[in-house]
């Protein structure tokens, strides 16, 4: 007569009739209010009348397992407490629920009004793990209601193991769970639980995965050396990763290709540059761990350079392998096989570390640096000479005697000519510029006389004169 929502009382007769203990009742009852959600892939567990019912009906059941607390539980009670736990999982999930009709009441009403992720979690809160995967996967329901309803409360409960278990009953090939298993890593890798994902990564057997995951343990906040020393177990569990994959993809070469797997692929070749790639980082380790531990560390960088970065740490891994080592010989080696490799821009490399060098004020060893590159059989022509002009571009302060050897050292002429006027040095570029055939001693001598009267040099600049 008043017009009012008629939903309310139907729910309150329903809510009678259940604590009534009339279920037929209470089902005709709760017909009148309740409805089935619109979408039952949404990421809630239904309406709130359906949950109070749920709750209700829950509550009401007397649990099967005695209390842990129960310290006076007589010995038939503890007997029959630890038979039902010895039995298996799928056994005691069908005892309790199939042989309880309250039970079976919340199951109708979950089906009939509840979503996908609220039947999901009923099953989940009474151990029946198994008969939630199946729910999943008839239902067809979006990787989301997984991680919701199975996957966070397996591994908060510390049942991780249990559900990758039942994940290979189901499907031993696991492929049906592959969009599943996918979006759980995606998960974790969000949240930064990489120990749970690597441990998921091996149950996939996604080698590839587990791989690159091993790489982030390695490198991961490690501030120097000394600490990468003592992370190099994850260096040997990338290789072994990545050699178990080669295994693999020459077994299942001669077998039919499968149609979709959700594992990473990766062709043979890279897996080999990757392994390759292990073993210099390997190398490159130890050296600078025993460089670091004989106190000769000398770049402090805010992040630590690897192998695994991209060409521009890679190139400092080298310049760091070259600097850091007793001499420059001693770790040009390893830098030259970095360079190599990677097919890094080796003169830059080596420029830089020439300027280093000229920082630490160490000029003889930029000797020993160009004596290096000169003999590793790959340097062009010029490469020795353009390493000290870069150095010269930067550094005009360089002791008169240092920097006379450094020029001395230069190849071309034309090269000495140059990196005389950028010190200034305009007698000596006249003495050079003089000894080159006749052309081009005149337009270099032109030159100097120039820049001799442009600087107010004139002693210089008569010499020019003169001789032209």
């Amino acid at each position: 007569k008043s017009g009012l929502d008629p939903g309310g009382a139907w729910h309150a007769w329903g809510m009678a009739c259940l604590k009534a203990g009339n279920l037929s009742s209470a089902r005709e009852k709760f017909n009148r209010c309740l409805k089935p959600p619109m979408d039952l892939n949404q990421l809630n567990h239904g309406s709130r009348l359906v949950q109070d019912v749920i709750q209700y009906l829950e509550a009401t059941v007397k649990p099967i397992l005695i209390a842990d607390d129960d310290y006076f539980a007589t010995l038939r009670e503890l007997e029959a407490t630890l038979r039902t736990r010895s039995l298996s999982l799928e056994m005691m999930c069908e005892g309790k629920i199939q042989h309880n009709s309250y039970y079976q009441e919340c199951l109708f009403y979950l089906h009939s009004y509840g979503t996908n992720l609220a039947i999901i979690s009923f099953y989940m809160r009474h151990d029946c793990m198994r008969e939630a995967l199946l729910h999943l996967l008839n239902k067809e329901s979006p990787s989301e209601v997984f991680i919701e309803g199975i996957f966070i409360p397996s591994y908060e409960s510390g049942k991780l193991h249990m559900l990758e278990n039942l994940l290979e009953t189901i499907d031993p090939g696991l492929e049906s769970w592959g969009v599943y298993l996918i979006a759980a890593c995606k998960f974790l890798q969000r949240k930064n639980y990489y120990h749970i994902l690597y441990e998921l990564q091996q149950f996939m057997k996604d080698h590839v995965r587990a791989a690159m995951t091993c790489i982030r343990f390695f490198t991961h906040g490690a501030k120097s050396y000394t600490e990468l020393g003592g992370k190099q177990t994850w260096l040997l569990k990338i290789k072994d990763h990545l050699k178990v994959y080669l295994q693999e993809v020459s077994r299942s070469a001669g077998r039919k290709k499968m149609a979709f797997t959700f594992r990473k692929k990766m062709s043979a070749t890279d897996v080999s540059r990757h392994i390759n790639t292990v073993d210099l980082q390997m190398e490159v380790t130890k050296f600078l761990h025993q460089c670091e531990s004989l106190g000769a560390s000398q770049m402090t960088d805010s992040s630590l350079p690897t192998l695994f970065g991209n060409n521009n740490m890679k190139m400092d891994v080298a310049c760091k392998v070259i600097l850091e080592g007793k001499n420059i010989e001693e770790g040009f080696g390893i830098a030259f096989r970095v360079l190599q490799d990677f097919q890094l821009e080796a003169t830059e490399v080596y420029s830089k570390v020439a300027k280093q060098l000229v920082k630490q004020q160490k000029y003889s060893e930029i000797r020993q640096l160009l004596k290096c590159v000169n003999e590793s059989g790959v340097a062009a022509k010029n490469d020795g000479d353009n390493i000290i002009l870069n150095c010269l571009n930067e550094f005009k302060n360089i002791p008169a005697e240092d920097l006379d050897n450094l020029i001395q050292d230069m190849d071309s002429d034309e090269n000495k000519i140059q990196a005389y006027v950028m010190c200034n040095k305009l007698r000596s570029a006249y003495l050079v510029s003089v000894r080159q055939e006749k052309a081009r001693a005149v337009q270099l001598v032109q030159h100097v006389r120039q820049l001799a009267e442009s600087s107010s040099d004139d002693v210089v600049k008569a010499i020019c004169a003169q001789w032209l």
